[in-house]
């Protein structure tokens, strides 16, 4: 029982992030500015820094990945690459919610 919990928990996570990401758009456009390539590789790279130290270093040094992922975060709306659509507030109460009783189940197997 506690095994079905936790993946109804890892479905409702996905579902959650899905509804939330069909707002957000990134584009490919080309810019004359160079400093806003450069930002968008930037980007990339510190998420995957990032992302790396989070899964990889020993869990004293974990919080150290947290700062490569503000930086790419930050760098994405620099180079304009990010285009966040309008949400509906039941849209997003429904995303939020489906994410945290997803995160709840998939952690703990209950609510």
């Amino acid at each position: 029982m506690a095994l079905l919990a936790r993946l109804i928990g890892i479905v409702l996570i996905g579902t959650g992030i899905y509804f939330l990401g069909n707002n957000i758009i990134f584009t490919t456009n080309v810019y004359p500015y160079f400093w806003r390539g450069i930002a968008a590789d930037g980007s990339i790279l510190a998420l995957i820094a990032g992302v790396m130290m989070l899964v990889f270093l020993p869990a004293r040094e974990k919080s150290w990945g947290w700062i490569p992922i503000i930086i790419g975060v930050v760098l994405v709306f620099f180079s304009s690459r990010a285009i966040l659509n309008p949400t509906s507030l039941w849209q997003f109460l429904l995303s939020f919610a489906s994410m945290a009783v997803g995160y709840k189940l998939a952690t703990q197997g209950r609510l």
